[in-house]
Order: structure tokens, then C-alpha cells, then sequence
């Protein structure tokens, strides 16, 4: 039972890496076009992503249910996943790459449990059709969309400040950057509630899955009554678990992440109010359409890429394209890496 509240600490602790690696997704736009200072943008950030975090549930049960087998789930897989997670979100934090946390979790949990099941891939839920006949599994709701979202960020990006580059062309630049100024206040806004009801989902995901392996491993039978909260005979996000992830996130967030902000706001394009705009609310929609559907989305790999394709569109050359190639390698490494090193950690471990 003690390495069950360990491992509930170490995923709440998690989440707050994840709050402030992942600020930059929600407030370097707004940043560095100058609409918002540094201090309003983070408390921007940090109180819509408290918000969306308490915001349904259904990316916290494809963590929970449909990525590995929960009879290979233990306290100590978890644990380990975690830890490959959290080391992996300090090392792209360090050196300012826009790395995913969700795909740094979800490597480490299909590692983890790969080893506990001793190699057997089956322990990893690749594709099935879920009771409602939609498709679930790593395949469908993570290698998928991991592909696909960043095109369509690009896409999207792209095609929506073409739109607002016709429909402007009459007005002013300084009375573009006024109405624009206002209007990415409530896209970052949009952006930074839209952070919260995905990525905050994950660890609560987490969470639930070691209250439910320890209800059900009669872990959790010598609680005392104060304790019976942490039972869990159904896989069900409880009320506290969503709160305490909400809060961890908002005060992680509420603790900056200079080194990827100054990647996304300043170094990769040079934005203006409109292009802001333009990229928060393409990244904010298709999380929204993500997180309706129970996909654990990379919100850096969005933002990233609309951002992107906001700035192909202002001119090919305004992006930075040697930084995005850094990063490139970042997405491409995170899922991989992770997974070793979740998988060794166990495998030491069950050694032991």
C-alpha cells in the first residue's frame, strides 16, 4: 500500500513537470506578440488549464483502460513509467525542445508493462473495437493521431491565416493589430482551457489505474476508514483525483517554462497579434475534437505545428526550419526512449 501512495505521489509530481513543460503550449504565442506580459499570460494559463482539467473524462480512460492490459499493471510498473516520463520531460526541458508528455507517459507505461508481462506484445492493446464498435488501442488513439495532428496543424494553420489574410486585406495593420491584440486573449484562453481537459486527463488516467490495480490486488483491504477513499472497485475517475491533477497542473503551470516559450514565441517565427490568433484557436479546435473522442493528443505537436504553418503562410522563410528539424527529432525519439527506459527500469527491478 505505501509504494500505491508513493506511485500517487510521484504521478501528481509528474503532473506538474507537465504543467510547466507545457506552459509554452498555451502562452508563448500570446507572449511574444506582446499582447499579454509574461506574468498575465501564465495566470491566464494556469487558471483556464484548473478549469479544463475538471472537464469530462474520456482521454483518462484510454490512458486508464485502453492502451495495456491492466492485469500485467502494477504499483511498480507505474512507478517506472512515471520515472521515464518525468526524466525525459527534464532533459527536453533543459535543452528547450517542445517534447510531448502525454507520448513520454504513454512510452513509459507500454515499457513498464511490456517488461512486467515478460515480452509479450499482447500486453499492449495495439487495436480492438470497443462495445459502442468505435476503434481503440495504442494504433488508433496514439500512432495515428501523433501522425496526423501535426499535419493538420500545419494544414490548418496555414489555410486559416489565408483566410484571415483575404478577408483583412482592406484594413489598416495597426487596426488589425488592435482588434487582433484583444481577440488572442480569448484564443489563448481557448488554448490554455483546451490544454487542460487533455493533458491533465493523462495522469488522472494514471491515477485511477493504481487505485483500481490496488482495490482489486485487495492491496487496499487493511485501509483504515479515514482511507477508503482511495478504493476503487470500478474503473471511475474519482471527484478528489480530478482535483488534486487539476490543481498540480495549474500550479505547475503557474511556474513559467522560459526555455520553451523563448523556442515556440521567439525562435522558430516571429509573430504578430493575427498570426497568434490564428494559430492558438486551429491548435485549441483540434484538441477539443481530439479530446471528444478519448485521444490522448500531443498539445506541444499541435501548437507547434500551427504555428508553423501560420508562419509558411506569412512566408516559407519566416519559419525557422533548422529548430523544427531539432524538434522533429524530439517527437520522433520521445515514444521510443521512453518505452526503454521504463522497460529496463522493471526489468532491473523484477530482477531484484
Amino acid at each position: 500500500m505505501t509504494f500505491i501512495l508513493i506511485a500517487v505521489f510521484i504521478a501528481l509530481a509528474f503532473e506538474y513537470i507537465n504543467g510547466f513543460h507545457d506552459t509554452a503550449n498555451a502562452i508563448a504565442t500570446s507572449v511574444s506578440t506582446r499582447v499579454l506580459t509574461p506574468r498575465q499570460a501564465i495566470l491566464l494559463a494556469a487558471s483556464l488549464n484548473l478549469l479544463g482539467a475538471l472537464w469530462g473524462g474520456a482521454v483518462a480512460k484510454t490512458i486508464g483502460k485502453g492502451l495495456v492490459e491492466t492485469r500485467y499493471v502494477t504499483p511498480e510498473s507505474i512507478f517506472y513509467a512515471l520515472m521515464a516520463a518525468i526524466v525525459w520531460n527534464l532533459i527536453t526541458w533543459w535543452l528547450g525542445l517542445p517534447s510531448s508528455s502525454s507520448h513520454a507517459l504513454i512510452g513509459g507505461l507500454c515499457g513498464s508493462t511490456l517488461a512486467k508481462a515478460h515480452g509479450d506484445w499482447l500486453a499492449i492493446h495495439w487495436s480492438f473495437r470497443n462495445d459502442s464498435g468505435q476503434m481503440e488501442g495504442l494504433w488508433h488513439k496514439v500512432v495515428m493521431p501523433m501522425v496526423l495532428s501535426p499535419v493538420m496543424g500545419i494544414l490548418i494553420g496555414f489555410l486559416m491565416m489565408a483566410l484571415l489574410t483575404i478577408l483583412l486585406r482592406r484594413l489598416t495593420p495597426r487596426f488589425i493589430g488592435k482588434v487582433f491584440g484583444k481577440l488572442q486573449v480569448v484564443s489563448a484562453g481557448f488554448m490554455g482551457f483546451s490544454h487542460g481537459t487533455n493533458d491533465a486527463q493523462k495522469t488522472m488516467g494514471i491515477i485511477t489505474l493504481l487505485l483500481y490495480t490496488g482495490t482489486t490486488s485487495k492491496a487496499f483491504d487493511a485501509l483504515p476508514h479515514w482511507l477508503a477513499f482511495l478504493r476503487t472497485p470500478e474503473f471511475a475517475v474519482a471527484f478528489w483525483v480530478k482535483v488534486a491533477c487539476a490543481v498540480t497542473m495549474a500550479a505547475g503551470t503557474a511556474a513559467g517554462g522560459w526555455r520553451i516559450i523563448r523556442t515556440l514565441g521567439h525562435k522558430m517565427v516571429r509573430l504578430q497579434p493575427v498570426h497568434g490568433f490564428a494559430a492558438e484557436t486551429t491548435a485549441a479546435a483540434i484538441i477539443q475534437v481530439a479530446t471528444h473522442w478519448g485521444i490522448p493528443l500531443s498539445t506541444t505537436h499541435v501548437i507547434s505545428t500551427s504555428i508553423m504553418g501560420v508562419g509558411a503562410m506569412k512566408r516559407f522563410s519566416a519559419v525557422k526550419w533548422g529548430i523544427v528539424g531539432n524538434m522533429l527529432w524530439a517527437w520522433v525519439l520521445t515514444l521510443p526512449i521512453t518505452a526503454l527506459l521504463a522497460y529496463w527500469s522493471m526489468r532491473i527491478c523484477m530482477a531484484w
